[in-house]
């Protein structure tokens, strides 16, 4: 019978324990660690928030949502995510933290798993939001060519591309699933 893969007993992992729980290689991990820009850990100091964010980058890797995509969408999401000023807790992955949280799921981004708040896809925000507990900057980030406004748009113009490729894929994975079944 194959390993329990939806829900892991450990809070903390090793890279070994993160290869095994989503059939990759380390070498595999290292890999997208590196493309991803995810910081690479010693020992078992991966949360079960980064085992997550990586099971959400297999899957969809899986469902034919190319790597070149998905990096366009983290690079999208990390900069929403700072316009919003959602980076308060001081973690160094303050950006995936909330990978595998149940709660609230339509209103989460897809790899980071943020939730805004509001119902995604969404054309809105809650401007003004400020997480950070530090002083203002000197110009608004909207004065500086950062418009939380446009970044959201982007994001969810990738979003839909995303959830379109996903559907399109979805017959062809079925079809597959039953096909293997006579391996077993």
């Amino acid at each position: 019978m194959p390993p329990q893969v939806n829900q892991p007993a450990k809070s903390v992992h090793t890279l070994a324990d993160l290869a095994r729980a989503l059939h990759r290689s380390a070498v595999y991990l290292h890999g997208i660690q590196a493309r991803f820009e995810l910081l690479p850990f010693d020992g078992d100091g991966y949360s079960t928030a980064y085992l997550e964010l990586l099971r959400t980058l297999v899957y969809l890797r899986t469902l034919a949502v190319s790597e070149e995509t998905l990096r366009d969408l983290w690079q999208i999401e990390k900069k929403l995510l700072q316009l919003l000023h959602a980076d308060s807790t001081g973690s160094p992955t303050w950006f995936l933290d909330s990978c595998g949280q149940s709660s609230n799921p339509g209103q989460r981004l897809l790899l980071t798993n943020h939730d805004l708040g509001v119902n995604v896809p969404s054309r809105t925000v809650q401007l003004g939001l400020n997480f950070a507990d530090t002083l203002p900057e000197l110009f608004a980030s909207r004065e500086m060519g950062e418009d939380v406004l446009r970044v959201l748009h982007d994001y969810l113009k990738l979003h839909a591309r995303i959830l379109d490729l996903i559907q399109g894929e979805l017959p062809l994975l079925r079809a597959a699933t039953r096909w293997a079944t006579r391996f077993k």
